[in-house]
């Protein structure tokens, strides 16, 4: 968010009884301060970008100061995201020019980058190589990306952030069925989504992995069935997963519990990308103070 620029102008004049007068003129103005944080989005021309530059915008402590992209390269930011005002920002398809350009700013930066797991390493790198910290929200990255990271952040003493999901509603799902798992032994995880691409989604993933680390054993009563129709089961504790796609219904987990007459339901529902844009000015707030790689935005709730 810009900050408010205010000068004041004191004009002289005389009047007819040749008495002299003195009027204030204020001319406001919005301009970046030199204490913001200084936020690049690559990804920024995907509908999560978008959001993302109208978010920071918003956001108080920070600002736009960078577009990356191979899409509508040259276009101004503001303008592609429909806001009022362009932010005279083009995108730009070079991260590292946008880099360089920042950095002689001198200030905090972020990079937030919503691109593709096969060029996450080298986008932290350089990120990292113009003193810049930064946020990871790129679904299916591989755990052996992240721990090759993790090792890279811990050498060069620099934050990044890696989150699975930036929903701070999908985030107390998980935490709320950890919770629930010391108390039941039977568990089934139900999800909907418009397409059927990712399936199992990575909420779900992320979930069956959480409750498979607790040494707790599920379902016992059929663990072993190969029946198609009884889902997929995840990791070895006998976590079922299942898939409903449907054109039109919102990305929604579910868990389900059950023990001795009664059954335990958790339910979120994802009906627009803005659901992601709390948890991300949450991250980038946080990751200026890491010096090494956080994995999972739970871990700042």
């Amino acid at each position: 968010m810009a900050a408010t620029s205010c000068h004041f102008h004191p004009t002289k004049y005389i009047n007819n009884s040749k008495n002299v007068k003195t009027t204030v003129s204020i001319f406001c103005s919005m301009q970046p301060s030199k204490n913001n944080i200084k936020v690049i989005i690559n990804g920024a021309a995907k509908i999560i970008g978008k959001a993302a530059i109208v978010a920071v915008s918003k956001a108080r402590g920070m600002e736009v100061a960078g577009a990356v992209d191979s899409h509508l390269v040259g276009e101004d930011i503001g303008k592609v995201c429909g806001m009022e005002e362009p932010l005279e920002i083009p995108i730009m398809n070079d991260l590292t020019m946008v880099l360089g350009s920042i950095s002689q700013l001198k200030a905090t930066g972020v990079v937030v980058d919503f691109t593709d797991p096969s060029t996450v390493y080298d986008n932290v790198k350089q990120a990292t190589a113009f003193g810049m910290k930064s946020v990871v929200y790129v679904p299916r990255i591989k755990l052996d990306t992240v721990s090759a990271l993790s090792a890279f952040c811990e050498k060069a003493s620099m934050g990044c952030l890696v989150a699975p999901t930036l929903s701070i509603g999908s985030i107390l799902l998980q935490q709320a069925a950890i919770s629930a798992s010391f108390h039941y032994n039977n568990v089934e995880i139900v999800e909907s989504r418009a397409n059927a691409s990712d399936l199992p989604s990575p909420e779900a993933t992320q979930i069956a992995n959480n409750l498979s680390n607790l040494g707790q054993i599920y379902n016992r009563e059929d663990l072993s069935t190969n029946v198609l129709a009884r889902g997929q089961v995840l990791g070895e504790d006998g976590v079922r997963v299942h898939s409903l796609v449907l054109p039109g219904l919102p990305s929604s987990t579910s868990v389900h519990f059950s023990g001795p007459g009664e059954v335990y339901s958790l339910k979120h529902d994802i009906t627009d990308v803005q659901c992601l844009m709390p948890g991300l000015i949450l991250a980038i707030r946080k990751v200026v103070r890491l010096k090494n790689l956080v994995y999972g935005l739970e871990k700042f709730l």
